[in-house]
């Protein structure tokens, strides 16, 4: 099964790219251009977020099955 991309709209990843640069400069001294922070965002969201989105859903869904068994809990 294909993955669907994970898709962001042009100013969240405008700021997406920003914190990339900031981050290289931060942490690694590094100055990296915009094109260069964008081919790093590209390669994350396309071999990563997928995962993390997921993730996050699973723990969305395991939050969400521990209320309903609390509330079956109050039934009398």
């Amino acid at each position: 099964m294909r993955k669907k991309p994970v898709e962001f709209d042009d100013q969240t990843k405008k700021r997406m790219i920003e914190d990339i640069q900031v981050f290289f400069r931060e942490e690694r001294g590094d100055d990296m251009g915009e094109l260069a922070a964008m081919l790093v965002l590209d390669f994350f969201v396309e071999n990563l977020a997928s995962e993390a989105y997921n993730q996050g859903l699973r723990d969305a869904l395991r939050y969400m099955n521990e209320r309903i068994d609390d509330a079956y809990s109050l039934e009398k």
